[in-house]
C-alpha cells in the first residue's frame, strides 16, 4: 500500500480525503488502523489487535510468547485476499510493522478538518464479547453487531457494513419519510378545512329552503301548515343524512391527522437520538409506520354540489285545490320520503275541485 505520491493534494480536497480514509480503514474492526499496525506477506495491513485475534481464532491452541513453552507457529488466511500466511512461534509479533501507514495515519488525523469519531461519543459494547464494541452492522440479520463477531461468531457468514453508513441511510430513510407524512397532513388539513366549508354551505343553503318554504306557506293559508311541517321534516332529515356524512369524515381525517402528528413527533424524538445503536434498534420499526401511515388510503369525499339542497324547492302557482298535493319539484323528491307522503297525495288529488279541506 503506497501513500507516497500525491499524498498533499489529496489532503485539500473532501472527496479525496474520503478515499484516502477509506485506504486506512482495517478490513477486521472496520475502523482506522490502530497503533501498531502489521503488514502480510501478501502486502495487506492489519492492526496488531485483529490480526491476532483472526490468528487466536484460527489456531486455539497456540500459545502465546508470555506462555512457557515455545509453540512451532501457526497460519490464518489474509481477511482480505484469503492469502495463507503462515508465522513462526512469534505469532503476530514476528511480523514487520507498517511505519509508513502509522505515520501516514498520525498526519492524516492533524490535517483533517473533522475526527473520525467524537471522543464524546459513548459506544455499546457487544453482548457476546464484553471488551468490543459495536461498530459494523449486519445487513444480513439488520442488527448491530461488533467485528469479532463477524470474524469468528454468530455473523461470519453474514454481510456486513459500517455502522456509520447504515446509520446515515436509515436516518435519511427516515427524514424522507417524516417529510412525506408532514406533506400528507398538510393535504388532510386542507380537505378538512374544506369540508368544513362544505358543512357550512349545506347549513346555509337549508336555512335559505326553510326560509323559502316558510314564506310561501305562511302566503298560502292555514290548509297549508300541514304539508309543509311534512315537507320541513324531509329536508330535515336530508340535512341531517348529508351532516352525519361529512361530520363523518371530518372525524375520519382528524384521527388520521392526530395518528399521524403523534408519528411525526415521535420520529423526530428518534432522529434526536446521537446513539447509532440505540438509534437504529428503533428506526426500522419507525421507517416502517412512517411508510405505512403515508399509504393509508382515506375515504372519499362527497361528490361535486352535495352541498345543495335545490332538490327542496316547491312551486306555490298552483290553485287553491291542488294546495295538498304540493310536493317538491318533480324527479328532485328525496330518496327517503315517506312512503305515506304519497298516499296522501293520491288520497288528495282523489278530492274533487269544491271539496272542502276538511278543518
Amino acid at each position: 500500500m503506497n501513500f507516497t505520491v500525491g499524498f498533499k493534494p489529496l489532503l485539500g480536497d473532501a472527496h479525496s480525503m474520503d478515499n484516502l480514509e477509506k485506504q486506512l480503514i482495517c478490513p477486521i474492526c472496520l475502523e482506522m488502523f490502530s497503533k501498531p499496525v502489521v503488514i502480510l506477506p501478501c502486502q495487506h495491513n492489519l492492526c496488531r489487535k485483529c490480526a491476532n485475534d483472526v490468528f487466536q481464532a484460527s489456531n486455539p491452541l497456540w500459545q502465546s510468547r508470555g506462555s512457557t513453552t515455545v509453540s512451532s507457529g501457526g497460519r490464518f488466511r489474509c481477511p482480505s485476499c484469503r492469502h495463507e500466511v503462515v508465522l513462526d512461534r512469534h505469532g503476530v509479533y514476528g511480523l514487520q510493522r507498517n511505519l509508513l501507514v502509522e505515520n501516514i495515519i498520525d498526519i492524516y488525523k492533524q490535517e483533517s478538518s473533522r475526527p473520525l469519531h467524537s471522543k464524546a461519543e459513548q459506544h455499546l459494547m457487544c453482548e457476546e464479547h464484553e471488551e468490543e464494541k459495536i461498530n459494523i452492522y449486519c445487513l444480513s440479520c439488520e442488527v448491530p453487531t461488533c467485528s469479532l463477531c463477524k470474524v469468528f461468531g454468530a455473523h461470519k457468514d453474514c454481510e456486513v457494513a459500517p455502522l456509520p453508513t447504515i446509520y446515515k441511510r436509515q436516518k435519511s430513510e427516515l427524514s424522507d419519510g417524516i417529510a412525506m407524512l408532514v406533506a400528507g397532513n398538510d393535504r388532510v388539513q386542507a380537505v378538512i378545512t374544506q369540508m368544513e366549508e362544505v358543512c357550512q354551505t349545506i347549513e346555509d343553503n337549508s336555512r335559505r329552503q326553510k326560509q323559502l318554504l316558510t314564506q310561501r306557506f305562511e302566503a298560502l293559508c292555514a290548509v297549508l301548515e300541514e304539508r309543509k311541517a311534512e315537507l320541513l321534516q324531509a329536508l330535515a332529515r336530508e340535512q341531517e343524512q348529508k351532516l352525519q356524512r361529512v361530520r363523518g369524515l371530518i372525524r375520519q381525517y382528524g384521527d388520521h391527522l392526530e395518528a399521524s402528528s403523534k408519528l411525526v413527533e415521535s420520529a423526530i424524538q428518534s432522529m434526536e437520538e446521537p446513539q447509532m445503536a440505540l438509534y437504529l434498534q428503533q428506526a426500522k420499526e419507525l421507517i416502517n409506520k412512517v411508510g405505512t401511515m403515508s399509504k393509508v388510503e382515506l375515504a372519499g369525499r362527497p361528490e361535486p354540489g352535495y352541498e345543495s339542497m335545490d332538490q327542496f324547492t316547491v312551486s306555490v302557482e298552483h290553485v287553491a285545490e291542488m294546495l295538498r298535493t304540493i310536493d317538491f319539484q318533480a324527479g328532485t323528491v328525496p330518496a327517503d320520503m315517506p312512503s305515506k307522503v304519497g298516499a296522501q297525495v293520491g288520497r288528495r288529488q282523489g278530492c274533487g275541485a269544491g271539496a272542502s279541506p276538511g278543518r
